[in-house]
């Protein structure tokens, strides 16, 4: 792992290894997810760095995958999951289920029943529940271990209102609500209260402090208004992004921090954060052929063989994702239209980018694709998904093999 001094707050789509980049797709053909477990343990320790008094989960929503989760345990990080597939993908990459933090929004009987067994056997497991239903649904099933409210705090940030869960009604306790549920839970619960969880949004920048922090404090005068020297913490949830367009500056992560804490005040309960897409969406790319170029009146459409089923989040969110010719960077660059073979209009990841003119057989690469990239891949149009080349210390490895249309038809009966 590179020393965190010489390890860049960003990594644009720039600074990847071209030519290895295009070997990968020799090798192991297109569309491919790349992602670099160097860098999400440089990620991972920066922000931590960061945040010496804190205690930083990695939100495993982001990036599921093994390989993934095994970086972030080897660099010394715990797992917060909001589902029980999580939980186990957790367990199975080596985590102590004693440091899992599960995290339950609605959760369906399956979740609920997975996580009651999960506690019976490891009393560190802690439970953050949304709904009092969700309490009562644990205490049906026996569970008498640590809990952790979620706040509402009402006020909601990030870089789609898709993704502004703060002000959401589906998470959490309603603001003024909770002092109430933690009475109830501290007075007639046979486990303990260990915590407040919130969770503002995603994708906070530099520029998206402000409304951040003031969703913090409300979590930090309400960790006070119910007791914060009861509580063993409090969990000012993620949200912290990356620079998607390539003017975009990175996250000041030291103002960040010093912002962060100064809007939560003080407390005697530890402060918890639970960054995900600031661990690995830089770390991770898609490589894509190009099999169509096409003169239109108004641009040039190039077609590739990546598509929504691969990345959906441009046609989910809106959102840009940097692309650069990795066969040939330096031609003179074209506006150009990239889209998939899916047959919708929403199939498209640039309109009327600037990149180096496209050829049949040509490489481009898809960057920041390691959060919400593979986690949101389909098999829409049957298409299998993609593989995935991981990068340690040099070397490169299969972390996920590509999926055959047997694998998609596998569970028709």
């Amino acid at each position: 792992m590179t020393d965190l001094a010489d390890s860049p707050a960003v990594r644009r789509l720039s600074d990847w290894n071209l030519e290895r980049l295009e070997s990968f797709s020799d090798d192991h053909e297109t569309p491919l997810y790349v992602v670099d477990l160097d860098r999400v343990k440089e990620n991972y320790a920066r922000f931590s760095a960061a945040f010496p008094d804190a205690h930083v989960m990695y939100a495993a929503k982001a990036h599921t995958g093994k390989a993934v989760l095994e970086a972030v345990l080897e660099v010394g990080g715990t797992i917060e999951c909001a589902a029980w597939g999580e939980l186990q993908r957790a367990i199975d990459a080596s985590a102590d289920p004693n440091e899992l933090q599960y995290t339950a929004v609605n959760p369906p009987d399956r979740d609920l029943d997975y996580a009651a067994d999960l506690g019976a056997d490891n009393p560190g497991l802690t439970v953050t529940i949304g709904a009092t239903d969700t309490l009562e649904r644990l205490e049906a099933r026996g569970y008498d271990g640590r809990i952790a409210i979620r706040i509402n705090p009402g006020i909601g940030t990030g870089h789609h209102e898709k993704v502004a869960t703060g002000a959401d009604a589906k998470f959490g306790i309603p603001y003024e609500r909770v002092p109430e549920v933690a009475d109830r839970v501290r007075e007639e619960f046979d486990g303990d209260l260990v915590g407040l969880h919130a969770h503002a949004g995603s994708g906070v920048l530099t520029d998206d402090l402000e409304d951040h922090c003031r969703a913090l404090s409300r979590v930090g005068e309400m960790a006070r208004r119910i007791g914060d020297d009861e509580l063993e913490f409090v969990d000012v949830g993620g949200g912290y992004g990356v620079p998607y367009h390539e003017d975009e500056a990175p996250l000041d992560l030291e103002r960040t921090a010093e912002m962060v804490r100064d809007a939560v005040g003080d407390l005697e309960a530890q402060l918890k954060l639970e960054p995900g897409r600031y661990v690995v969406a830089d770390a991770g790319l898609i490589l894509t052929e190009v099999n169509t170029i096409k003169e239109a009146p108004d641009t040039t459409v190039v077609g590739v063989d990546a598509s929504l089923s691969t990345l959906i989040r441009p046609a989910m969110f809106g959102s840009y994702h940097p692309m650069l010719n990795v066969s040939a960077p330096d031609r003179e660059p074209i506006e150009a239209t990239v889209g998939g073979p899916v047959c919708t209009s929403a199939d498209v990841f640039a309109h009327d980018r600037p990149i180096a003119r496209p050829e049949r057989g040509d490489v481009l690469a898809i960057g920041n694709a390691g959060s919400y990239g593979y986690e949101l891949a389909n098999q829409f149009h049957s298409q299998p998904r993609p593989a995935e080349i991981a990068l340690e210390d040099g070397e490169a490895r299969v972390a996920r093999r590509r999926e055959t249309l047997a694998d998609v038809t596998r569970l028709e009966q």
